[in-house]
Order: structure tokens, then sequence, then C-alpha cells
């Protein structure tokens, strides 16, 4: 019979993302209700030694996958792996991070268990047993309840969404059988981008630049975002003109994001810009022209050239330390 709550948690280069914490967490807080256990997975080389961590945040036993096998990242590899952890344990409820490698993941899984999936959830709830997820669709335009079907429920969730909260539990540590099967893919070279900046799916604060900003000179919201101390993001149009890189890119074809600050500049709404940063806890918008479809959905908003609002944001802001 399934029980229990099993999370993957995701870590990169020996250190868990804050994903990892807010699904541990939230699985924690599930299976409270359900007066079950949670447990969590992680996989890589040379992790046995971050896996403890996870117990600070509810979980009660942690699966370890540790191998130079699964120092890189393939979705074969993981899936062969996960699926003997979920076949021995049977896991009442599955959860993910809904970022680009828990995306992958649990997708390929639920394939392969032949279940239901819900993917980028902003919220979860039980009704008696059953997982109610709670996801956006259509843009972002209406929030749907979805009934998981099969067992387990699985469900990957929103970055910056779920609450991280503390509640310390023994984390007994154990090591999974490395059996990885057949991989057919492999990673033959890997260029990474040489980033000191908060990713943007886990900033708390963000600062975008769009169309607006009229050239590649994004240094007067970089300099905002590190006053504040977050990070820069663009639309796709910005990114189309090459001021700014994919990686920056927020939006229905870039990153989904939540922080609990947006602050857009020069960006007009699109709705698929709108898509990607609507659940963000406050939005402040700058645009010169009073009729930007982003002041539908701003919280706040400054009709002004946003090279003449920024400068006086940063002298208040100096002003209060």
């Amino acid at each position: 019979m399934a029980q229990g709550v099993l999370v993957f948690a995701e870590q990169v280069d020996g250190s868990f993302r804050k994903i990892a914490y807010e699904a541990v967490s939230e699985g924690r807080r599930l299976a409270d209700t359900l007066g079950d256990t949670v447990s969590a997975v992680v996989f890589g080389s040379g992790v046995e030694g971050i896996a403890g961590e996870l117990a600070q945040y509810g979980a009660d036993k942690i699966f370890v996958g540790d191998d130079s096998a699964l120092a890189d990242y393939t979705t074969d590899a993981y899936t062969n792996m996960l699926f003997e952890v979920v076949k021995d344990n049977d896991p009442r409820i599955l959860l993910f991070g809904a970022s680009s490698r828990g995306k992958d993941l649990s997708a390929r899984l639920a394939a392969r268990l032949g279940v239901g999936l819900a993917m980028d959830c902003i919220a979860l709830k039980l009704d008696g047993e059953k997982l109610i997820a709670t996801r956006p669709m259509y843009g972002g335009k209406v929030l749907a309840e979805v009934a998981l079907e099969g067992v387990p429920q699985m469900s990957a969730i929103r970055p910056n969404v779920m609450e991280i909260v503390q509640s310390p539990k023994a984390g007994d540590l154990e090591k999974v059988a490395i059996k990885t099967d057949v991989v057919k893919t492999r990673v033959v070279e890997k260029r990474l981008e040489v980033a000191s900046k908060i990713d943007l799916t886990e900033a708390d604060v963000i600062v975008s630049g769009g169309r607006g900003m009229g050239g590649p000179d994004f240094g007067a919201i970089e300099q905002l975002a590190e006053v504040l101390g977050g990070t820069v993001g663009a639309s796709r149009s910005a990114v189309d003109e090459g001021w700014r890189p994919h990686s920056d890119q927020v939006g229905q074809t870039g990153k989904v994001v939540s922080p609990n600050l947006y602050i857009a500049c020069g960006i007009s709404g699109a709705i698929q810009h709108l898509a990607g940063m609507g659940s963000s806890k406050y939005i402040v918008a700058i645009n010169k022209d009073p009729g930007a479809p982003i002041f539908k959905k701003a919280d706040y908003g400054i009709v002004e050239d946003l090279f003449k609002a920024i400068p006086a944001i940063m002298a208040e802001l100096k002003k209060v330390g």
C-alpha cells in the first residue's frame, strides 16, 4: 500500500538548489496532514556529505545515490535510478521542483510509471488522500485545480513559491544501489556561462529591462538590482535584439519567475511576458507610456522615462541606507 511523501532534491555542483528546500518543506507539510513520513532522494557525485542538510527541512529518511556515473545529469540515468527508488518504496506522493531539470526528469518518470503529473504548481492541498494541485494555464489567465490520478501522485512545484520551513527530523541516510541500466545519452562537453549573479528562478528581487532600454546598455538596471540585492532579467524583445542572453529572458518562452519584487523597466507587458512573471508578489512598472498593458498587472506604476526614474529611485534608496 502506497504511503509517505518522496521528494527529489535537486543539487548542482555539490550544493542544493533553493527549490530543493522548498520541495522538502512542502512535502513535510503534506505529510504532517496525512500523518505520514517524508523521504528525500539526492543523486550526484560526492553528494553524501551534503545529504544530511535535508533533515533540517523535514526529511525523515534520505536516499543517496552517490557515484561518478551520476556526476553529470542525464535524463536516462537519473530516470532509471529514481524509478528503482519509487518501485522499492511505493510513495503516495512524489514531488519535484519545476526547474529545467525537474521538469525533464518528472515528465520522463511519469511516462515510465504511467501516472499523471501536475507541472509548474503554485499551491498544493489534500482532499482526503487525494492531492489537488493549483497551476496556471493559458499564459496565467486561469488558475486550474488539478486532481491527480494514479500512484504516486506527482507534482512539480514552481520555484520561489513554496515557503521554506525548518522542521528538523532524523534524516536517516540510506545508500541506494547504482543501477543506471541502459543510458543512451552522455555528456560530451559542457560550456558554462560564467555567472556570479543569482539565478532568476530563485531570486527574491528581479529588475528587468525591455525594448524601452533602447540598446544593450543595461547599466542602470544592473546598478538598481545590485542595490536591492537582486538580479537582472529581460523581455523577449530585448533578448531578440541581442542586448541580453537568452538565460536572462523572463516569459512564456524564457524563465517563469516568482520573486517578492519584480521591477519591469521599459517593458510594455505582452501576455507572453506576463505569463513568466505574473505570480510575483509585488510588481512595479516603469514606462513612459501610460497606456502600456504592464500597468494593468502592476501593483505600483511609474509613468516616466526609466532613465530618469531609476536614478531618482537610486537616490532615495541611498538615503535609507
